[in-house]
């Protein structure tokens, strides 16, 4: 244990305690007397804690605050003015990814970090300014649910939610057992075991339209087993039942597909005619259709045939649509 761990391990040792021996605190940080004394100066003459001993109770203590004053907490020395504003950021990130969600937890946390950079009182201001994050096609989601089901799901309770299913436009009452939230493509979807229908599902968080938290202890899915239902296909649609898709990109749509990861199992190569040739699995051939159609001319299903007709029909649909 390094001297800024001890000096840790002191202060939550006498916030928990109140009052501990100066032989009990030997025996947690396992360090000789003399490191001890040494420690204890530090933190009175360089740090100002406020650590004195009291007779009357047998140890150490943090002396009571007079007035108005805050109790002690060791202030953040440890963090350069490029580590803060590193915290600055990931606080800003997590902020755009989820307004509101982490702001009252983090709101302490930035006053802190904005104080010891001491002048530069604007840092978090610049931040947000020189750091932009466009959203594409984001979901809004009520917040009061997204806290009870992370509530739900770090616990390892279960949750009654009643879920609004898009496409048959329909409301269910359901009782699930959480297992991981996942941030896709600008979306929240919460993995868990539908008790209704007796198995892994994955919902997004936005079409939940109510959620409590159940006192039932969550059913445990072995996170392989989670992998091999929602993980095995493409994108966020679940199924264990995989196909392998072919896909042929036109050199100019290769510089920018050739780049990109579609799926962590995929392979590629590139023809003689410098076609790139993309082959992936898939289950479920919804989204799979919709990035294959963002190509639009630059790419042709290949195989299987059933994926070519979905896209071929897709493609027909719009055809009439657009008269």
């Amino acid at each position: 244990m390094d001297r800024t761990e001890r000096f840790y391990k002191i202060e939550q040792l006498l916030h928990d305690r109140r009052v501990v021996s100066f032989d009990d605190i030997l025996a947690e940080l396992e360090v000789s007397r003399a490191t001890l004394k040494r420690d204890f100066q530090y933190l009175r003459d360089r740090l100002n804690a406020p650590i004195v001993y009291d007779r009357d109770a047998g140890g150490y203590r943090f002396e009571a605050p007079a007035g108005n004053a805050q109790s002690f907490a060791l202030p953040g020395l440890w963090f350069n003015a490029t580590e803060i504003h590193a915290l600055l950021t990931m606080q800003h990130l997590l902020q755009e990814v989820q307004p509101g969600l982490l702001g009252p937890q983090i709101a302490p946390l930035q006053t802190r970090l904005q104080s010891l950079l001491g002048s530069r009182d604007d840092a978090p201001e610049e931040v947000a300014q020189r750091i932009r994050i466009v959203h594409a096609a984001k979901r809004r989601a009520d917040l009061r649910f997204f806290e009870v089901i992370a509530s739900a799901l770090l616990k390892r309770h279960r949750l009654a939610v009643r879920h609004w299913n898009r496409g048959r436009d329909e409301e269910t009452e359901r009782e699930v057992s959480p297992q991981r939230l996942v941030f896709y493509r600008d979306n929240w979807y919460l993995d868990a075991w539908c008790h209704l229908r007796d198995e892994i599902r994955s919902f997004g968080v936005d079409a939940i339209r109510h959620a409590a938290l159940l006192e039932t202890k969550a059913k445990d899915v072995a996170a392989k087993r989670l992998d091999e239902v929602l993980g095995a296909g493409y994108g966020i649609f679940s199924g264990d039942k995989v196909q392998w898709a072919k896909l042929r990109f036109t050199p100019a749509a290769a510089r920018w597909v050739a780049a990109e990861q579609w799926h962590p199992r995929q392979k590629a190569s590139t023809d003689d005619a410098g076609n790139y040739l993309l082959e992936l699995p898939y289950s479920n051939p919804t989204e799979l259709v919709m990035d294959v159609l963002r190509h639009g001319a630059n790419v042709e299903v290949l195989a299987p045939a059933a994926l070519r007709r979905a896209v071929h029909e897709e493609l027909s649909r719009a055809v009439v649509a657009y008269g």
